[in-house]
């Protein structure tokens, strides 16, 4: 009998999508479920980048591309840069991706070797933990915790750094709780990396998500020159999911090397979805503006809910699109409360434990979805409680 690598018996799904299968079964069966489960725009992706899309294969942009990336997309990349994080790369730092998941995945292969040590947030993206598994790296999570608003802390991550030490993975603004760390704490793990001589990777998928405060980035201390790897891209700010475009910005060294993986696995971005992206870099942003607005609206909506559901303890997210609310009161796990909930109440949530173990006593609900789905899901989980564990 043939064996397949070992490797795929450590490598791991997403919990958003297993859920969503579920989901749907029940919804084939005739059940009527409200989705909070998959971390999608409900938006359509707008006009212009569309419009610019279409053209673009009208125009024959259909061919290979340079493997890291057209020009042009690179320059629209470098203003985009400099107007957010303040510094501005040279060209050659910056690879054009199929979505920014790719740059986890080229980085942590790239950079870190079996038995090295990664640090990573727990509750947090869960490939993270999945990549490394695959390459046997040591998987270092780092609690974050409900009294820090869950921020990841420097300090949390001084004292779990050692002499083998890799990597630091950063996520903010946060999946799963909508945490967006503080330009101070992200230059302590910056001055941390430095001294440490280990590499930081700054997811920061959801920038242009933030709410009530300004966004920063560990890049900025370094200009992703040296130890710094900055990730970014289109799927969120733009509702470009299915699109797949992403980037990454860091040291020339590693780009070069990085190049001859990405040759090997896909060779190029698609051309077209490249121009599309420098229309939703330099075209107006007044769709990305509406829908921050709607998001933050759905936040103050969702988390005033969940705070009225019996047991449930919410704190408002300061980025993303993400509700994170405390079950622990009503004396249910958080598989056991997402299981009914969506099994008897018909809405899809995932338990806190999709993140990582610490994620239990929560759940994610994802508002990247209607008003009227959001106020009828809260109706749904008040009458829950009084049946199930008032």
């Amino acid at each position: 009998m043939v064996h397949l690598a070992d490797g795929m018996d450590r490598i791991l799904g997403e919990g958003a999508l297993q859920v969503l299968k579920e989901a749907h079964q029940l919804e084939q069966s005739g059940k009527r479920i409200l989705h909070f489960e998959i971390g999608q725009p409900d938006f359509p992706t707008p006009d212009n980048i569309k419009r610019a899309g279409i053209q673009a294969i009208e125009d024959g942009f259909t061919r290979y591309t340079l493997t890291t990336g057209i020009p042009e997309l690179k320059h629209a990349i470098q203003d985009e840069i400099e107007l957010t994080r303040f510094f501005r790369p040279d060209l050659d730092q910056i690879a054009i991706l199929p979505g920014a998941k790719t740059g986890i995945y080229l980085s942590m292969i790239g950079i870190c070797n079996p038995k090295d040590e990664i640090i990573y947030p727990d509750p947090g993206f869960p490939t993270y933990h999945s990549l490394c598994r695959y390459i046997r790296a040591k998987p270092v999570p780092i609690r974050l915790r409900e009294e820090n608003r869950f921020r990841m802390s420097p300090e949390d991550i001084a004292n779990e750094i050692t002499s083998k030490t890799k990597m630091i993975i950063l996520n903010s603004p946060q999946n799963p709780t909508g945490s967006v760390m503080t330009k101070e704490e992200l230059n302590q793990v910056a001055v941390i990396a430095e001294e440490n001589d280990c590499f930081i990777l700054s997811d920061e998928i959801y920038s242009k998500l933030v709410y009530d405060i300004e966004f920063s980035s560990a890049t900025s201390y370094d200009g992703a020159s040296e130890r710094s790897i900055l990730l970014d891209g289109f799927s969120k700010s733009y509702s470009m999911t299915g699109w797949r475009l992403g980037y990454l910005v860091g040291p020339r060294f590693l780009v070069e090397k990085l190049e001859t993986l990405m040759v090997n696995a896909f060779t190029c971005t698609s051309e077209f979805i490249q121009m599309a992206g420098i229309t939703a870099l330099k075209g107006p942003q007044d769709d990305l503006m509406k829908m921050r607005k709607i998001f933050q609206k759905r936040r103050d909506v969702i988390v005033d809910g969940l705070n009225q559901v019996p047991g449930f303890s919410c704190q408002k997210s300061q980025g993303a699109f993400y509700a994170w609310p405390n079950i622990t009161e009503t004396g249910l796990s958080s598989k056991e409360m997402a299981h009914y909930l969506l099994h008897e109440a018909g809405i899809s949530c995932l338990p806190g434990t999709a993140f990582g173990v610490g994620g239990e006593g929560y759940l994610r609900f994802s508002y990247a979805t209607s008003m009227e789905t959001i106020v009828e899901a809260i109706k749904s989980m008040k009458e829950a409680a009084m049946r199930a564990w008032k």
